[in-house]
């Protein structure tokens, strides 16, 4: 049955671990995911969506952008919301376990948010040492695409199925920022690989970089167009996470733009 209680520290934290996987304009009572987890809740779809629109209306970015949510975050929210500014790591993988604990609870598997993107996990191909990382690199794929609505950056591409998300500070090279959707940029699988490589950068004002040698007169009509043509240009900035700019000086720093 619906339930009128105040929402506790778990409830809250479930509901930040859908916010940070829907876009701005999915927070509504019929969005799949906030009926289901309404259900798990025993709280009515209309709650579970207004407690996301009042967790959006903390969110530094969308304040910035003029919008407003309903007025009644509580105490609760604003709290979480600080934890994650100072640590946004270990807040979402609170998040997320809060998540997976009212998952499993209903008898679905932890990572059912995203079962469609590791379906090798369901199936039992993958070993348990590597599952938590996989299924972390799909919720960090999910906030980054819901962020940037699915759109790349650079190029604007909106074939879901070609983008990336990609880390703008390597998983490998800094543990507490590996889940953070400011450590992210949403790049076709081409941009993306460039900028792994450091042929492309992203500078701390937002400009696009390209190295020399994409710039190089002798290039092929293809790079000119899809990879050296973008020099110069702002990216499209997500509705939320902007790419922080001492991550992005971090990569600019690492290939010798900056």
């Amino acid at each position: 049955m619906p339930r009128s209680t105040d929402w506790t520290r778990q409830e809250t934290l479930a509901a930040f671990h859908i916010y940070l996987q829907l876009p701005f304009g999915q927070l509504h009572r019929s969005q799949p995911k906030i009926v289901q987890l309404s259900q798990w809740l025993g709280r009515t779809a209309n709650a579970v969506a207004l407690k996301l629109v009042n967790l959006a209306s903390l969110d530094p970015q969308i304040l910035a952008s003029g919008r407003r949510g309903m007025g009644n975050t509580s105490k609760l929210d604003k709290l979480i919301w600080q934890e994650f500014l100072s640590a946004s790591d270990s807040v979402i993988t609170e998040a997320s376990n809060c998540y997976a604990a009212y998952a499993e609870q209903n008898g679905l598997p932890a990572f059912v948010d995203v079962i469609d993107e590791v379906p090798e996990i369901a199936e039992g191909k993958t070993t348990t040492a590597i599952v938590q990382v996989r299924v972390n690199q799909a919720r960090f794929r999910r906030a980054i695409l819901a962020s940037y609505n699915a759109t790349c950056c650079m190029s604007g591409l909106r074939v879901p199925k070609l983008l990336v998300a990609s880390h703008i500070v390597p998983w490998s090279m800094d543990a507490k920022n590996r889940l953070n959707p400011s450590n992210g940029l949403c790049l076709s699988a081409l941009h993306d690989r460039a900028y792994d490589i450091g042929l492309m950068t992203v500078l701390p004002d937002l400009t696009i970089r390209v190295s020399k040698d994409l710039k190089d007169a002798t290039a092929d009509a293809f790079t000119r167009n899809t990879l050296a043509a973008f020099d110069g240009r702002v990216i499209t900035l997500p509705e939320r996470f902007r790419p922080a700019p001492k991550f992005l000086a971090a990569h600019a720093e690492r290939f010798g733009y900056l």
